[in-house]
């Protein structure tokens, strides 16, 4: 990733706890929530290793490669989970834009000098992506609001274990979403 070192690392630090709180969220919940809990980890821990500064530690020219062949075999993954269920969708997008950004990222994979293509990638189909994305942290950061019916004479609810919140899980993606903004406004 370009960029400087310190907000790189940050990011860096951000995707691999929301990784690593995925990787507890497998322990907990329902095969289907397992399944989204893989995926998201691995999404978490790419994200990681791509937002790697690159003024910290050059990538290796494997590295691009192996990122779009990773994200690559996740899109696939979550395109077949699809009939499953509409989250997936959202796996497939994110992983797609991994892998598009592992490709502009590559050496020469840019385009440079083609016409209507710059050095950062496509122009248009990062502004998708950008606008994808903040739509998704925007969704994400409303269904974390305090619902407004939360009165004091409500039961309380048990406690559930903390790998198994929901609002964990989502405050995950949502600090996903956001690393991903922040990762294609780079490009």
């Amino acid at each position: 990733m370009h960029g400087p070192v310190v907000p790189g690392l940050l990011l860096v630090a951000l995707c691999a706890a929301a990784g690593s709180y995925c990787l507890l969220r497998l322990r907990s919940g329902s095969a289907r929530a397992r399944g989204a809990a893989g995926g998201e980890a691995v999404m978490g821990f790419g994200m990681a290793a791509m937002a790697v500064p690159a003024a910290f530690t050059p990538p290796g020219p494997w590295m691009p490669v192996a990122c779009a062949v990773v994200f690559g075999c996740a899109a696939l993954r979550g395109l077949w989970l699809v009939r499953g269920g509409a989250h997936h969708l959202h796996h497939v997008v994110g992983s797609l834009a991994m892998v598009y950004m592992a490709l502009v990222m590559a050496p020469g994979g840019g385009h440079q000098g083609h016409t209507g293509h710059v050095a950062g990638g496509v122009p248009l189909l990062t502004g998708v992506l950008l606008l994808y994305f903040a739509g998704y942290v925007l969704s994400a950061g409303a269904r974390l609001l305090p619902s407004a019916g939360g009165g004091a004479g409500e039961a309380v609810a048990p406690p559930v274990c903390w790998g198994a919140r929901p609002e964990l899980a989502l405050a995950c993606r949502l600090s996903m979403g956001i690393a991903m903004l922040a990762m294609l406004v780079t490009i």
